[in-house]
C-alpha cells in the first residue's frame, strides 16, 4: 500500500482557484486517534475561512482543509480500545479532511446512525456538534420556548430546526427565498422568515419575542437581535459573515436581563469536543436511526473539484450541505 495519498491543499491565501491537487504522506495515528479511509467529506463555511487565509488551524491540526467526514478506520493508535479497523464511523476532524486518510481523536468518532449512508454521515458531525453546544448546552434551549436560526436553508440551520423542533420548541428561521422558505417550514419552523421582504424583528416581536437566537450574520443583525429577544432571552453568536465589529446599545441587555454569548468549535480541547460527541451518541443518534432528524443533502463534488464546491457554497444557492466524494 502506498505510504502517499491524494489530497487538496491551499497554496495561498485566496479564493476557491487556490484549492489545488496534491500527494501528501498518510497519516500516522498517534495515541488516542485512529485513521479514517474517508468515503466523503463535508464543505463548510470555515474551510473557506481557512482557506481566504482568516482562520489558522490549531498547531497540532493539518494544513489541509476539511473539518468533518466519513469512511472506514484503518489503523488505531496506542491506547485506543473501543475503536477497530473496518468500523464505519463519522468523525468530527481537527483539519486534513480534504484527503484520501485523516487522523482524528477516536473520542471524535461516532458509528454511522442506522440506516443512514456514508456520504449522509459525512454531513453530521461539523454541523450537529455545532448545534448541539451552542443551542442545547450554551443556549439552554428547552420545550415550548420560542427559537429564531439565521440562515435556516444551510447546514447549520437544517440541522437546528430539526433538532429544535425534535425537542419541542417553536421554531422561526430566516433565508433569503421562497424556496429556501418552504425548505425551513418543510423541516419543521412554524414561520419562515423571508429576510429580503419581511422584517424578522417585527415577526418575532409579535410572538412575544425569541428566547433564543442562533446567529451567524454578525454585523447589523447584533443590534437587531437584541431587539427580537424576549426579556431574559438568549442570543448565540456563532459566526460572523457580516463582520464581528458593530455598535450596540447595552441598557436594552441590562435592563431586560439578555444574555449574549458565542462560541467556535475547532479551537476548543479534545476533551471539551469528546463530551459534545458523547451528548450526541446518547440524545440526537436514536433521533437519526429513528428517521425524525435526517441531514439536507445539496449536491456532491469529486475532491478534485473541492474549488467548485467552495465556489458553490459561497453563492448561498445551496439548501443544505455540500459534500467532496473521496473515494
Amino acid at each position: 500500500m502506498s505510504e502517499m495519498m491524494q489530497a487538496v491543499e491551499i497554496t495561498a491565501a485566496g479564493g476557491p482557484e487556490v484549492l489545488q491537487p496534491t500527494a501528501r504522506p498518510r497519516p500516522v495515528p498517534r495515541a488516542g486517534e485512529v485513521v479514517i479511509r474517508l468515503a466523503y467529506a463535508g464543505v463548510n463555511r470555515p474551510d473557506a475561512l481557512q482557506r481566504a487565509g482568516m482562520y489558522a488551524p490549531p498547531p497540532t491540526a493539518s494544513d489541509l482543509p476539511g473539518l468533518e467526514g466519513a469512511g472506514e478506520i484503518v489503523a488505531v493508535g496506542e491506547g485506543v480500545s473501543d475503536r477497530a479497523p473496518g468500523d464505519q464511523v463519522c468523525a468530527l476532524l481537527p483539519g486534513g479532511g480534504y484527503a484520501e486518510y485523516v487522523a482524528t481523536p477516536a473520542a471524535h468518532c461516532l458509528a454511522v446512525p442506522q440506516g443512514l449512508d456514508l456520504k449522509q454521515a459525512a454531513c453530521l458531525p461539523e454541523t450537529f456538534f455545532t448545534v448541539w453546544s451552542n443551542v442545547f448546552e450554551r443556549g439552554g434551549l428547552k420545550g415550548g420556548e420560542r427559537f429564531l436560526v439565521h440562515g435556516g436553508s444551510s447546514g447549520i440551520g437544517t440541522t437546528a430546526i430539526q433538532l429544535a423542533s425534535a425537542f419541542g420548541a417553536r421554531v422561526f428561521a430566516t433565508a433569503g427565498s421562497a424556496e429556501k422558505c418552504a425548505t425551513c417550514a418543510r423541516l419543521g419552523a412554524e414561520r419562515a422568515i423571508n429576510y429580503r421582504d419581511e422584517d424578522f424583528v417585527e415577526v418575532l416581536r409579535a410572538e412575544g419575542g425569541a428566547d433564543l437566537i442562533l446567529d451567524m450574520v454578525g454585523g447589523d443583525y447584533l443590534p437587531r437581535n437584541v431587539k427580537a429577544l424576549a426579556d431574559e432571552g438568549r442570543l448565540v453568536q456563532i459566526a460572523f459573515l457580516q463582520g464581528p465589529k458593530v455598535e450596540l446599545n447595552f441598557a436594552q441587555v441590562m435592563v431586560r436581563r439578555l444574555t449574549i454569548t458565542g462560541s467556535t468549535l475547532r479551537p476548543q480541547g479534545d476533551l471539551a469536543k469528546a463530551r459534545v460527541a458523547e451528548s450526541l451518541r446518547a440524545r440526537v443518534w436514536p433521533l437519526l436511526a429513528a428517521g425524525r432528524v435526517a441531514p439536507v443533502m445539496d449536491s456532491e463534488f469529486p475532491l478534485s473539484q473541492a474549488a467548485a464546491a467552495h465556489e458553490r457554497m459561497e453563492s448561498s444557492r445551496h439548501i443544505g450541505k455540500i459534500v467532496l466524494k473521496i473515494a
